[in-house]
């Protein structure tokens, strides 16, 4: 047979041209068009579900970092190191909150500020220095500073050859106690056990840094430093009066004359003009650095006519032997080398490089003119270095 036949469950109309759809067809075409739509709803459910999770995250994204800033951060302390915290005078509770957080002492101004307030004591912080260490636990951090544990301390560093107005100005600063009150007592050396030859405190101010109970006056802020250096010397084995006076008026002038590796060298080169009168340098000295403290001034450069000034005591370029007294604060290294000088056999010495410390030692005047010329040379190619 040939021909065109229907599928099965169709049929044809009579004209042959139009077919007609039984139940059969229509139930087919139902369970297609619900297929469809249940996968549509699929598609869409989770189109929906993605935005949902997308949505989410953003907020969580968001909303996280809100919740961990109401939480305060916090150090579980007890800390570790020591930090020297200065408040000063007028700073308010932000400000020293700001401070702290600056210096990694605490995690964060509102753990600090929170803690000050159960303390009560947003207005109770006074100025000064503090010993307090890093990362510490904010409550701890409000105690120290409101002095429950007694940790307030006035800080003062003392560098190595400052003179006596110098230390005491800076005391004075580090400590809130008039300078007047410093100046007065420097006067009176005799009051801290120093010999007749002490006019005053100079070089027995020992540098250092410093953390002083609050509670002390000038006098036990001067006695401490006054022994320090008694137990330097002492260390060094230098132990009468005069010895001391002696060692200490040396160790200032060499700490100004080079560095630490020249110091014992340059001990021993002082030693042997002292020893020496009859030598070529006549038993003087002549340091540029006795001349300047003499006038006060700081300079590298001594005129002729401020060597010739035979009205300065501390003049050695006319005077022989050692000045009138130390002439700064010399450091342990210092009092050291001029305890135990170096043995050598040289009279002269030029620090020719001032960045490095190079210093270049002579037996004779002649050679020693022959270094100052090197040290010159240095100083035309480093403008302003040799003021």
């Amino acid at each position: 047979m040939s021909g065109n036949f229907p599928e099965h469950g169709t049929t044809v109309s009579e004209d042959g041209s139009h077919p007609i759809f039984t139940e059969t067809d229509t139930r087919r075409v139902r369970r297609s068009s619900s297929r469809v739509h249940r996968r549509r709803r699929a598609v869409v459910l989770v189109v929906v579900f993605a935005l949902f999770v997308a949505v989410a995250v953003f907020a969580f994204q968001i909303i996280t970092p809100l919740f961990q800033q109401q939480a305060a951060k916090d150090y579980a302390g007890p800390g570790h190191g020591s930090v020297n915290f200065v408040v000063d005078p007028g700073a308010t509770a932000s400000v020293v909150a700001v401070n702290l957080v600056q210096q990694d002492i605490v995690g964060s101004e509102k753990a600090f500020l929170e803690e000050l307030t159960k303390a009560n004591g947003a207005g109770s912080i006074q100025p000064g220095t503090f010993q307090l260490k890093l990362q510490m636990k904010a409550s701890d951090a409000v105690a120290a500073l409101l002095n429950a544990d007694n940790s307030k301390v006035h800080y003062a560093a003392l560098a190595q050859n400052l003179r006596q107005p110098e230390v005491l100005a800076l005391l004075a600063t580090s400590t809130g106690i008039p300078e007047s009150e410093f100046t007065a007592l420097a006067k009176d050396p005799s009051a801290f056990g120093l010999p007749a030859a002490a006019t005053s405190l100079e070089g027995y101010l020992a540098p250092g840094e410093y953390r002083f109970p609050i509670d002390l006056s000038a006098k036990d802020i001067l006695t401490q430093l006054v022994q320090h250096t008694k137990d330097e010397l002492a260390n060094a084995g230098v132990t009468t009066d005069a010895q001391q006076f002696r060692v200490l008026t040396i160790a200032s002038i060499i700490e100004f004359e080079g560095n630490e590796a020249n110091y014992p060298m340059i001990s021993g080169a002082i030693e042997n003009r002292l020893n020496n009168p009859n030598g070529e340098t006549g038993g003087r000295l002549e340091s540029d650095a006795t001349v300047a403290y003499g006038l006060g001034i700081k300079t590298y450069n001594i005129t002729d006519e401020q060597k010739n000034d035979a009205g300065n005591p501390y003049n050695t370029f006319v005077r022989p032997g050692l000045p009138v007294g130390p002439i700064g604060s010399p450091k342990q290294k210092a009092i050291e080398a001029a305890a135990h000088p170096q043995s050598n056999p040289y009279y002269f010495w030029v620090t020719v490089n001032l960045d490095t410390g190079e210093t270049l030692y002579a037996t004779t005047y002649a050679e020693h003119l022959a270094n100052v010329q090197k040290y010159q040379s240095w100083c035309d190619a480093n403008p302003g270095k040799c003021t």
